[in-house]
C-alpha cells in the first residue's frame, strides 16, 4: 500500500485507531508483564535468601 503523506499513514484508511489502538494496548500489556516479571523475580530471590539464612541458622545450631 502506498501513502503520500504521514498523516495517511497514520489514518491507515479509516482503520488508524484500531490499528494504533491495538499496537498501543500490546505496548501496554507487554510493559505490564515485563513489571510484574520483575516483581515476582525480587520477591523469588528475596524467599530464597531468607530460606538459605535460616537453613545455615539451623546447621549452626544443630
Amino acid at each position: 500500500m502506498n501513502w503520500n503523506s504521514w498523516s495517511e499513514f497514520a489514518a491507515m484508511g479509516g482503520y488508524g485507531a484500531y490499528v494504533w489502538g491495538s499496537f498501543g494496548a500490546t505496548a501496554l500489556a507487554l510493559a505490564g508483564e515485563l513489571l510484574l516479571l520483575s516483581r515476582r523475580k525480587r520477591a523469588a530471590v528475596a524467599a530464597a535468601r531468607l530460606a538459605a539464612s535460616l537453613g545455615a541458622a539451623r546447621g549452626r545450631r544443630a
